[in-house]
């Protein structure tokens, strides 16, 4: 087999596009490429995403986390990744923006495994929840949370505002289709839609929780990572 036939030349290749594209760095692309190879392994024995084809993780997933990680304020230190999945967005988040600290909530057991592995082999400053949302610390807040992919996209999101930290940060993947339900919830001050490049109907949906007073204790919880206390 010469080079030009092997899949995992072609993968790199397509790896160093996205990289030009977006204008990763090395050690980004670098990442990106060990949580391809990484995805692509567990997701033949489980369900982690329906899209399997590297080439289609790529544009469908990585570039389109890669895109709301820059949309995320800069002031944003602290992120819950609201049903996580297969980590999408709240691993590219952690590779685009290790300055933030980014928490992985999954309850179902075999993807908190994955998501734990990949923070292992990755070398993330991130951490995995492996329970429900609603089961945090009533003190645990972010400046910023994101949902995408969840089941029952609004009532998730509602959930999620009760997240914040005053005047943070909500961040959801919509449709032109959902946008209207979800800006009627009202939880959150929502910002003009940002269309997804690449996408005709897809849309990044960015809300500002309302500003309040918080106790210094809560406040405290809100700005250090969580460590089973």
């Amino acid at each position: 087999m010469g080079a030009s036939d092997d899949p995992r030349v072609s993968r790199r290749l397509t790896i160093a596009d996205l990289a030009a594209q977006l204008q990763l760095s090395a050690e980004q692309a670098q990442r990106f490429e060990a949580y391809l190879d990484l995805l692509v392994r567990w997701n033949a024995r489980m369900n982690l995403t329906a899209v399997r084809a590297p080439g289609e993780i790529l544009q469908r997933h990585f570039a389109e986390c890669i895109f709301a990680a820059r949309q995320i304020p800069r002031e944003v230190k602290t992120l819950l990744d609201f049903g996580s999945g297969a980590g999408l967005p709240g691993i590219p988040i952690a590779i685009c923006r290790p300055e933030i600290r980014v928490t992985l909530a999954e309850s179902q057991g075999k993807k908190a495994a994955f998501l734990r592995e990949a923070v292992r082999t990755l070398g993330l400053q991130a951490e995995v929840w492996d329970r429900r949302v609603e089961q945090m610390p009533p003190q645990r807040i972010f400046d910023a949370v994101t949902l995408r992919a969840v089941d029952k996209m609004a009532e998730a999101c509602r959930t999620a505002a009760g997240r914040l930290a005053s005047g943070g940060c909500l961040v959801a993947f919509a449709t032109r289709g959902t946008e209207p339900e979800l800006r009627r919830i009202g939880v959150v001050a929502w910002h003009e839609g940002l269309p997804i490049p690449g996408s005709e109907q897809e849309l990044l949906l960015l809300g500002t929780s309302p500003k309040k007073d918080l106790p210094s204790t809560q406040a405290a919880h809100s700005e250090r990572d969580f460590n089973g206390d």
